[in-house]
């Protein structure tokens, strides 16, 4: 594609300019596709073959009432979802094992196009719950799956995958919260219209973590380990409390999760 940049206004008539091409989310079909996950998955998190995720389980997984959505730009797959069929207090649900957007197209929505297609196949199926596992370090993470998604976390996974070689994890423990997403609660509609329902209330708790926790990983492997345990402590001692992660809040020197009594199935 050819650059526009360096030409004045005037020479751009908007009308002639080529619309940019539509990302199309639907289920992953064939050994192909299956192998196009495979190699997003490698550019996401540029693990070891130890690590990664083989082509087989995107195949059980399809086929044993598992999701395998991809994001499709121009025919090529940009992103994808892999979900694992689950069962639950006499209850179907999916556990959400690993979503990835190849970097080009990253901060484009087009994860929330993944998320929003799981929940329409899921609730076509009666499946109301899915879950996952993200990083409490994360921020942006955290925002997405609280605020912009309306799930919550009430449950933390210490070390959940082992030490693994992708960079992203930057050495540390596999620390994990486990993300809920009712999908038929009115949380999860207020969030999806963009309107997160309130979160601080007189019995509100909160757990701070700093900004650019990236750079505190890289500067410092020490520093970085102090932070995950003592956020770990936090999150086992509330959570035995009875609460539950239901938002987070940007704070002058970070972000915060607000941690609200949860008794609600």
């Amino acid at each position: 594609m050819k650059s526009v940049a360096n030409l004045g206004s005037s020479h751009i008539q908007k009308s002639k300019l080529p619309a940019p091409e539509k990302v199309l989310v639907r289920h992953c079909h064939g050994l192909r596709e299956f192998e196009a996950c495979v190699q997003v998955e490698r550019a996401a998190w540029q693990s070891a073959d130890i690590d990664v995720v083989p082509l087989p389980l995107f195949v059980v997984a399809a086929e044993t009432g598992g999701q395998v959505l991809g994001a499709f730009r121009g025919g090529e797959l940009v992103g994808f979802t892999m979900a694992i069929a689950g069962w639950r207090s006499r209850k179907p649900f999916l556990h959400s094992h690993m979503t990835a957007v190849l970097e080009p197209f990253r901060n484009q929505g087009i994860g929330k196009q993944l998320k929003l297609f799981q929940r329409k196949d899921a609730l076509a199926r009666g499946i109301s719950l899915v879950e996952w596992t993200f990083d409490p370090l994360v921020a942006k993470n955290a925002y997405i799956n609280l605020m912009r998604l309306g799930a919550i976390a009430r449950r933390y996974l210490t070390n959940a995958y082992g030490l693994t070689t992708s960079p992203l994890h930057s050495g540390l423990p596999t620390d994990r919260l486990v993300a809920e997403w009712r999908l038929r609660s009115a949380r999860v509609a207020s969030a999806l219209a963009g309107k997160p329902e309130a979160a601080v209330s007189k019995r509100s708790a909160r757990i701070s973590i700093p900004a650019a926790v990236e750079d505190v990983k890289m500067a410092s492997p020490a520093n970085a380990a102090q932070l995950q345990i003592e956020l770990r402590d936090q999150f086992t001692r509330w959570f035995a409390k009875g609460y539950a992660a239901t938002a987070v809040e940007r704070t002058p020197t970070g972000m915060d999760y607000i941690l609200e009594p949860w008794k609600k199935a």
